[in-house]
């Protein structure tokens, strides 16, 4: 569908808006009293997130724009159908679901949240760099939170293997200022220094080149805090269907092309995450739903009422 298309079909006037984006894949503007956030039907990719009041939460790199050729380190990109680049060979690192065009399966609104539902089914081109049948639903809504969500679904007659995580690049003022909270006593990998069974006293303090992957112990949710004192406030992440929690950030002198030099300053990952280094079976008819909450309060406030809903 073009944008018109679009717009006639899944827009409301002031809550869900289409657009021409980048690349030639549309936007879509989702607003409500509490923010709006913007995202690409491309790799269903948040690009931004604003809750009303407050600074952006999402944070996106000024060095080039958003496309379907190159690696994107900023938004909240999608990893599927596998985070990382442990558990197969033969994938791309993150897999290849934030590279292909998304299909908008339906939109929703009331005064208090606005959400956009986007899928992507097997076919001809999934099939030639994975070779299973499948569907991946992604739902994106704002209210007084971000909630994401990403199900996977078998729907051939094998059962296959994969993992998934939301990456969210989020925003601070200087990575110097931060600490995470929520990981204290958990093991973790360092894949800085490439070291196993590390174990975290205390508050995550972010002042190095940071890639820790940590495990996290069986509960129906789990809760993380950035706290940002250069502009005094939290972004807590909850997130459930998951049992990983990764914390990273390049430091100085990076690689990466599309960053610029001192972007690192600008922005903490943490990402909620399935499985790694392996993944889990999805037998066939099976789904298994990944969910995630992002909410920005002050910084005094504990993380409370972040909840899935």
């Amino acid at each position: 569908m073009n944008v018109q298309q679009l717009n006639s079909r899944f827009g409301a006037p002031s809550r869900i808006a289409f657009r021409a984006g980048f690349a030639g894949y549309p936007e879509v503007v989702l607003a409500c009293r509490y923010g709006t956030a913007e995202i690409s039907l491309l790799g269903a990719n948040v690009l931004s997130y604003r809750p009303t009041g407050h600074a952006p939460v999402v944070f996106r790199p000024a060095k080039r724009d958003y496309n379907r050729g190159d690696k994107f380190h900023g938004g909240i990109p999608v990893c599927w159908p596998m985070f990382g680049n442990r558990m197969s060979k033969d994938l791309p690192q993150h897999g290849f679901a934030s590279k292909m065009p998304f299909e908008v399966r339906a939109s929703e609104y009331t005064e208090e949240m606005a959400e956009i539902r986007l899928g992507l089914a097997s076919d001809d081109a999934t099939r030639s760099i994975w070779p299973h049948d499948f569907d991946l639903e992604v739902k994106i809504s704002v209210s007084m939170k971000l909630n994401l969500s990403m199900t996977t679904r078998n729907t051939g007659l094998e059962p296959f293997e994969f993992s998934c995580g939301f990456h969210p690049y989020l925003s601070v003022r200087e990575r110097d200022g931060t600490y995470v909270r929520g990981l204290d006593g958990l093991s973790y990998f360092d894949g800085v220094k490439g070291v196993a069974d590390c174990r975290l006293g205390g508050d995550l303090k972010l002042d190095e080149p940071v890639d820790h992957i940590f495990e996290l112990p069986a509960a129906p949710r789990n809760e993380t805090a950035l706290v940002d004192e250069g502009l005094g406030r939290a972004i807590a992440v909850v997130f459930s269907g998951g049992g990983r929690t990764v914390v990273w950030n390049p430091g100085p002198g990076h690689s990466i092309a599309d960053l610029a030099a001192d972007d690192w300053r600008r922005f903490v990952c943490v990402e909620p995450v399935s499985d790694w280094p392996g993944g889990r079976v999805l037998e066939p008819g099976g789904e298994h739903t990944l969910s995630a909450a992002i909410q920005s309060v002050q910084q005094e406030c504990k993380n409370e009422g972040a909840d899935l809903q």
